[in-house]
This record gives structure tokens, C-alpha cells and sequence, in this order.
């Protein structure tokens, strides 16, 4: 039986890691008391303990914990953005390239970002085929659930008298800074940032973002697009979906609560949308990165995890 300990367990993040991991038989949960959660030799004996090891933490405090592992045989499944961009770090997206085979062989896995999971299953595949040049400028837009934002944002859209502001979407990220920016760049291998305009909606989970092109952008029409997500993506946790729409509307929340994502494509031969559903919760987050555990250790990549057809 394989020894996992989370550290940062009381996050959006780590709670939903621990209840997924709680239900399993083949993983014994290291647990650490309250009173010594900060401590950090107390914290240093639960990582160099166990043989997987999930960060749930802000980025320092990330960095920090990875200093305390002098153990050569822990992996560490980051979740922060700490180490998505850091050489020796394998990125956490197994259905990217050869992915799969290089996080079931590493030691230190940065799980992806929510946002960036999304941009990249839709850009990677279509740079690869060469149907997108590297140098293309692309726009993404993304809507979430205010559960990505972390417990402070779900008290605040949860609370009875909150801000009348927060019943409407609200977009942020206005300085094209956004912290997911980096990855998405260097993952899919494009060298330009997009113009990225994320938004949260009053809906708890679930994730879609859309990656529009023109025609003049892409080589090859909207059937090639169809073609090359067909043969990249052989699911189980991520496929292409035909007609995924519900009468020409389609949800943000459509995969609320699962571990899978759908690509879809929309639009006609001049203008064309990209659309990548999830869960910001799910594949945006602790879905990918019990994914990524379970690949390390060798087993069916979606054990434990929430995975089905379209509703």
C-alpha cells in the first residue's frame, strides 16, 4: 500500500484530493494534527514519509516544501504554480506528446493550471500537426466557477449578503499578466502570450474556454481541425465531441463535478471556435493530479476518478 500525504489538505485543492483518496483501498493517507500543520520539521517527516506527495500550498510555501525532501524516492505532484515553467519539473498533461510516459517516470510533476489546461489541450495538438505556426497570436477566453478562486472567494460568493457585483461575470486578469501565461506559452510551443481574458462566473464549478481563430490563421479548414483532435485525443479522460452544444448554447458547467474534459469544435470555414469543458475542480486541478499519481504508480490512469459520457 503506497503512503500519500497531502500538504496544504485544508484547500479547495487538498480537501477534494483527500475525500477522492479517503474512498480507496490501495492508499494510505499520512495525516498531520492541526497544532503542527505549520511545522516544519513535523512537515519534513510527513514528506520524506511517503511515497507520494501532493502540494496544495501558494508558491513559496510550495518552494519551500520541496526543499525539505531529501528523500530520492518521494514524488512530488505540485499544484501550485511554483514549478510549471522550472527545468527538472515534468509537466503534468499526459495527453500532451510523450507526457504520459515522462510523468509516469519522474519524481517532480507540476500539475497544470486551470486556465492553462484548457488553452493548451485546444493550441498543443494544432501546433504539433502544424495546422498553427508558432508564431501565431491567438486570443483565449475562459469562464470558471468561483470555486477556482480558493476558500476566500467561495465565502465571498457564498455569503447570504454578498456584493450585488458578484451576481454578474466578472472578468479579471486585465493587466495580461496572468500567472497561467508562462505555461501555456512554453507548453504549447507558441512564442507569443495570447490575449487571455479569464472569467469568473456565480456558478460553483466547471470550466470552458474558447480559442478562436480565423481562417487565414490555421492551414487547413474546420474538418482538419476535427480530424487532428480525433486522432490526438484516444480519451479515456479527454476526447473530441461532436455536437456537444444543447440547441446552439453550451454550458460552462457542463462538466461540473467530473475529471474528464471534451474538445469541440464550432463555427464555419472563415471563423472557428476551439471549446475545451471541464471542471476548473477536476481536470483544471485535483482530477489531473490524482490522474498523474496513479500514472507514477502504474496503475489505470483513471482510478478514482469521475469520468463519463456527455448528459
Amino acid at each position: 500500500m503506497k503512503k500519500v500525504f497531502i500538504d496544504g489538505s485544508a484547500g479547495t485543492t487538498g480537501l477534494r484530493i483527500a475525500q477522492r483518496l479517503s474512498e480507496r483501498t490501495d492508499i494510505e493517507l499520512l495525516s498531520i494534527s492541526e497544532e503542527l500543520r505549520k511545522d516544519n520539521g513535523a512537515r519534513s517527516e510527513m514528506i520524506n514519509s511517503a511515497d507520494i506527495v501532493f502540494l496544495c500550498l501558494p508558491d513559496d510555501a510550495a518552494r519551500e516544501a520541496v526543499s525539505m525532501a531529501y528523500s530520492t524516492d518521494v514524488c512530488i505532484i505540485d499544484t501550485s504554480t511554483a514549478h510549471r515553467t522550472a527545468e527538472g519539473w515534468t509537466y503534468g498533461f499526459a495527453e500532451i506528446g510523450d507526457l504520459k510516459e515522462q510523468i509516469a517516470n519522474s519524481k517532480r510533476i507540476a500539475n497544470p493550471g486551470c486556465h492553462a489546461s484548457g488553452f493548451i489541450s485546444l493550441v498543443a495538438p494544432l501546433v504539433q500537426c502544424g495546422i498553427l505556426d508558432k508564431d501565431v497570436a491567438l486570443t483565449c477566453f475562459s469562464l470558471t466557477g468561483y470555486s477556482g478562486g480558493g476558500k476566500k472567494m467561495i465565502a465571498q460568493y457564498e455569503e447570504l449578503d454578498r456584493d450585488a457585483l458578484l451576481d454578474a461575470p466578472r472578468q479579471y486578469g486585465l493587466t495580461q499578466s496572468h500567472k497561467h501565461l508562462p505555461e501555456m506559452a512554453k507548453v504549447c510551443g507558441i512564442n507569443t502570450d495570447p490575449v487571455f481574458c479569464p472569467i469568473v462566473a456565480p456558478y460553483y464549478a466547471g470550466m470552458q474556454v474558447t480559442v478562436p481563430l480565423f481562417k487565414t490563421m490555421a492551414h487547413g479548414g474546420i474538418k482538419d481541425i476535427e480530424n487532428a483532435y480525433k486522432e490526438y485525443y484516444q480519451g479515456p479522460v479527454v476526447n473530441f465531441v461532436e455536437n456537444a452544444d444543447q440547441s446552439g448554447f453550451m454550458s460552462a458547467g457542463l462538466f461540473s463535478g467530473r475529471d474528464d474534459m471534451a474538445i469541440s469544435v464550432f463555427g464555419n470555414e472563415d471563423r472557428i471556435l476551439l471549446v475545451s469543458s471541464f471542471d476548473n475542480l477536476g481536470k483544471g486541478a485535483s482530477g489531473a493530479a490524482i490522474q498523474n499519481m496513479n500514472l507514477v504508480l502504474g496503475i489505470d490512469q483513471t482510478t478514482g476518478l469521475n469520468i463519463g459520457g456527455l448528459a
